[in-house]
């Protein structure tokens, strides 16, 4: 599709052609605004990552502060996960099988999974309403300190049904966690920064993991109740210093421009932002992309409740956000959240498993940076989350087929199954367990982003608690018992993602978020998202907005460097 295929909007959008333009003093205010809006599209398409880097580095600093929230809950699922492996964990809430062996039985494993699930569709929802209301800093502080008091149930839980009181309480602000981590990152930085820290969100969850499995092998030793305890009681070093640090975070601008907020919001790009006099950057030209965006957003988007996702264009963005989401865990990923549990099953002894466990999780975080190099490279996240699904598909089927290695060989199955999985786990982080944050981020509204994450992370969690369900019993030796045979029914599911994902996953890579409404308000197929030139400035029908209009009166102190004298 060529520039000049690129019409007006037509039908509920207001009756103002390319060629209708406000008059008067509005029209000069109004030209003033696009012009600026412009400049700060053109100098974020031209801006290099080092450049980014330069200019915003304290915005990069508090989005890792604030994503760094997200190792809280891969810490504590990781625990969980790998605590259905641990012999003191398995004697003090499981039950004892005829052989003499302590098992948790597969209907608890699914249920402490699947509560967690559930606070967490809980805290998701919630979080769609409360941090459009009262800002993301706010509600990060009301998270942690519910963090703070939902941590003691674990650490006194004298039973399995404790332990799901607990998972699902914490599963609430950890709800708020998933979403709000990966806004405020997508907010605070440019386009040249935004691929890295959405997806740092996914690094901060293989710290997490890394630590909770370091924790568990070290303690594996331990013959008393201290060898789960201590791993719980940990949890209580992540809230403080992280409560402070938000604190003194600024908000994002994006909120407090829709908010109405000009003022605060130029102040919160200023605290964001290392200038100086060699920077080519000015915060009024930002502000007016800002302004730009969210009026034109506010022309194609009529509401901003969970609803207006499902209507007009933002259906399309709502469906490929949640399936972006969905996909993560029918790729296989809920089967490699069991690794350290199916090996054991597989054959392994559970300090080597752990071992794996460690190993593969370290790789979550090798495999992050991995993928911000491949982006550097110039592939896109289309491409990678494509390439990726057809190389998990693959490896999902070898491991199958190492089940009919023959029983007399079993150790050496048992090995090389340990060994793909850890492969597995590499070229996940490299694509899809990566990519899918930065894509969530994109392909939403400014208006509806938290509300579609939210929808979308919910969607992953539903089709969680299915695979929270069938993979135990899967797995479990007193139930079906398939071991490697489980990787077949993932590998088939994952067939289905891969042709899903050829034909709706669209590229969102160097776009900025206005170009990005106009491609989805146009129907471009996916295919041609990235060759699909368009001009976000050519339609003026939403310079009439409130919006614009506060914008025109001006925002106080002037230029950035006028702000930055007052300020100094």
């Amino acid at each position: 599709m060529a520039e000049k295929d690129i019409q007006p909007v037509e039908g509920d959008a207001p009756e103002l052609s390319v060629s209708r333009v406000p008059a008067g003093d509005h029209a000069k205010a109004s030209a003033k605004v696009i012009n600026d809006a412009r400049l700060a599209t053109d100098k974020e398409h031209s801006m290099s990552l080092l450049q980014g880097i330069k200019l915003y580095p304290k915005a990069i600093g508090w989005s890792v502060l604030i994503s760094t929230c997200i190792a809280m809950e891969g810490y504590d699922v990781c625990l969980l996960s790998n605590f259905f492996g641990f012999p003191e964990f398995k004697k003090k809430y499981g039950q004892q099988l005829p052989d003499g062996s302590w098992e948790i039985p597969a209907a608890w494993q699914a249920g402490l999974q699947n509560g967690v699930t559930v606070g967490e569709i809980i805290g998701l929802m919630i979080n769609g309403w409360v941090s459009e209301r009262f800002g993301y800093r706010y509600t990060v502080m009301s998270c942690l300190t519910l963090i703070i008091a939902f941590t003691a149930i674990f650490f006194t839980a004298q039973s399995v049904e404790h332990l799901l009181v607990a998972e699902i309480l914490c599963g609430v602000p950890w709800g708020v966690f998933q979403t709000l981590t990966i806004t405020y990152a997508s907010e605070v930085c440019p386009v040249a920064l935004r691929g890295y820290l959405t997806t740092y969100v996914n690094f901060c969850w293989g710290l997490g993991q890394t630590i909770g499995i370091g924790v568990i092998r070290a303690m594996l030793s331990r013959e008393d109740e201290w060898s789960y305890r201590i791993p719980y009681a940990l949890q209580w070093m992540w809230p403080i210093p992280l409560l402070i640090g938000v604190f003194l975070a600024p908000e994002s601008p994006w909120w407090l421009v829709r908010r109405g907020r000009l003022d605060d919001a130029k102040k919160a790009l200023l605290r964001l932002t290392s200038l100086n006099r060699e920077t080519d950057f000015n915060a009024d030209e930002t502000i007016a992309m800002m302004v730009h965006t969210t009026s034109l957003e506010e022309k194609i988007t009529r509401g901003a409740s969970y609803l207006d996702c499902f209507k007009g264009t933002d259906l399309r963005r709502t469906e490929i956000v949640c399936m972006a989401w969905a996909i993560q865990n029918l790729s296989g990923n809920a089967f490699s959240g069991y690794s350290s549990y199916f090996l054991q099953q597989a054959g392994l002894p559970p300090s080597t498993s752990y071992d794996f466990a460690l190993g593969q999780y370290g790789i979550n975080m090798a495999g992050v940076i991995g993928s911000w190099w491949l982006m550097k490279a110039g592939l896109g996240r289309r491409t990678l989350y494509v390439g990726g699904l057809c190389g998990l598909c693959t490896m999902l089927f070898i491991m199958g087929f190492l089940g009919l290695v023959p029983e007399s060989h079993r150790d050496q199955g048992a090995m090389a199954t340990g060994s793909m999985m850890i492969v597995w786990a590499m070229f996940y982080q490299l694509t899809v367990g990566t990519v899918c944050y930065s894509l969530v981020a994109e392909l939403s509204t400014r208006r509806l982003q938290i509300k579609t994450v939210v929808l979308g992370r919910n969607l992953y969690n539903i089709v969680g608690i299915v695979c929270n369900v069938v993979t135990p019993y899967m797995l479990n030796p007193g139930e079906l018992n398939w071991k490697n045979y489980t990787g077949f029914f993932w590998a088939g599911i994952c067939s289905f993602c891969i042709v899903y994902t050829y034909f709706r996953l669209p590229e969102p890579n160097g776009r900025t978020f206005a170009e990005l409404d106009l491609l989805f308000e146009k129907g471009v197929p996916a295919r041609k998202f990235k060759s699909t030139r368009v001009d976000v400035f050519e339609d003026l029908a939403y310079t009439d907005t409130k919006l614009f209009q506060e914008y025109e009166k001006g925002v106080e102190g002037g230029s950035a460097d006028e702000l930055v004298e007052k300020r100094v």
